[in-house]
């Protein structure tokens, strides 16, 4: 069973930048894979989640930004996107009426970094994440069980929180 954990983070300047530039660099990942998703659609084309997958190989290396952000998080940024589509053939099949996604315009929209399985420690009051740094976390209680993974969520009025993610038995 998972269990999550919201702790308040305190990033500095320059890694709250960064923050937001892995955010920015989501966004826009998020955007162009629905792009390809909905040209297939278009096409009368099936594409499955290992298309898009595939293709963020091929993004990155056209677009070398891509390569600032770690993997995972990425990958996790297809997962989303696979399971907003599946959410949304669930409420058609249960008879609402829906539309296809929307893009992520503002660049507000995008809001949380997935580091689902590595790329993250916990180094006594300080989170490590891969290619971003260490930041300072309040943990105001313990966490049981063994570490799955860390969201990087940035609210509304800008302050930033971890979920960490425990599986305990």
């Amino acid at each position: 069973m998972l269990i999550s954990y919201k702790f308040r983070i305190y990033p500095s300047k320059t890694v709250e930048a960064k923050l937001n530039e892995h955010l920015e660099l989501c966004r826009w990942l998020y955007n162009r894979l629905l792009e390809e998703v909905n040209k297939a659609r278009r096409d009368g084309r099936k594409i499955t989640r290992k298309d898009t997958q595939a293709l963020i190989v091929k993004l990155k290396q056209k677009n070398p930004y891509l390569n600032k952000v770690y993997s995972k998080v990425l990958q996790m940024v297809n997962y989303q996107l696979w399971s907003n589509i599946k959410s949304l053939k669930e409420l058609k099949r249960k008879g609402k009426k829906v539309r296809w996604l929307r893009y992520k315009t503002s660049p507000n929209s995008f809001k949380t970094l997935n580091f689902n399985q590595s790329g993250f420690k916990i180094e006594g009051n300080k989170l490590v994440l891969s290619k971003i740094g260490e930041i300072p976390i309040r943990l105001h209680r313990p966490i049981k069980g063994k570490i799955k993974g860390v969201i990087i969520k940035r609210t509304k009025t800008g302050r930033w929180f971890a979920i960490v993610q425990a599986e305990v038995e």
